[in-house]
């Protein structure tokens, strides 16, 4: 089957390049990788309509989202008459959180033929099995890593974030729409103190229920840099549904910096 990879920002695009012949679908507004490959398809997001057409055009029966995007702003001079009869489906989405919306843009690319395939469907080696990446926890960062995963999953239908940081049974941080490195700033700036002496540890998953054929929460060697600037000793992950960007750089810079890194279901 030929396949599109819809790219927002990041290296996740590229990555998934590497899994085999694939178009690239870029977005006015988004700045995606730069690929060595032929020229991608530009799309915009008034015009959804003309995007569908030049995929069709070009035989893609599966599309992968990947990368980071921020809520499209639509230019109402510029819709074309597909994106005209989605606004109000997709206009109504957004007010039911990330999820809620990304729920329904699959459904809309669904009911125009196209498959939806996952990033770890395509590149299984960005996950990983239940284990110690990374040296082992202590049994405190266990504990403090079963605190992180109980919080997620109590704010998991609130549709909140995928991170947390937890320290001596503390909670210092939750993500939001800001993003894990934010959430890491803000632990940086108001609880060094107690990292300090405590260490603490970030934990990592996708929501309950979280659709991950296209919202897969991602760490990499910057998601490393930024624990260890805010003064912890270990990330707990989820196996099997946690991208690694990449595998071995992220491995190599937890290793550096005295991090315990490891998956748990």
């Amino acid at each position: 089957m030929a396949r599109a990879i819809l790219a927002g920002r990041g290296a996740l695009p590229g990555l998934l390049m590497q899994a085999g012949p694939a178009e690239l679908v870029t977005f006015a507004g988004v700045t995606a990788a730069k690929l060595p490959r032929t020229k991608p398809i530009e799309a915009r997001f008034e015009r959804l309509g003309e995007m569908f057409e030049a995929l069709r055009a070009r035989g893609i029966t599966e599309l992968c989202l990947a990368g980071a995007m921020t809520r499209p702003s639509f230019d109402a001079a510029a819709l074309d008459g597909t994106t005209r009869a989605l606004l109000p489906r997709l206009m109504m989405a957004m007010g039911r959180g990330d999820d809620g919306l990304l729920r329904e843009v699959m459904a809309i690319l669904e009911e125009q033929g196209f498959k939806i395939v996952a990033a770890q469907d395509l590149r299984p080696d960005l996950v990983a099995e239940a284990g110690n990446l990374v040296s082992s926890p202590s049994p405190a960062q266990l504990k403090d890593a079963e605190r992180g995963r109980a919080v997620l999953a109590a704010l998991a239908p609130l549709d909140v974030g995928q991170s947390a940081v937890v320290a001596r049974g503390q909670l210092l941080g939750i993500e939001t729409l800001q993003g894990t490195d934010a959430m890491l700033a803000f632990v940086v700036a108001t609880a060094k103190p107690i990292t300090k002496d405590a260490g603490g540890v970030l934990i990592k998953r996708p929501k309950a229920g979280q659709d991950l054929r296209v919202d897969v929460p991602v760490i990499g060697p910057k998601t490393i840099a930024a624990a260890a600037e805010a003064g912890l000793k270990g990330i707990e992950i989820a196996a099997g549904s946690v991208l690694l960007l990449d595998r071995a750089k992220v491995i190599a810079a937890a290793q550096t910096m005295g991090l315990a890194l490891w998956a748990a279901p």
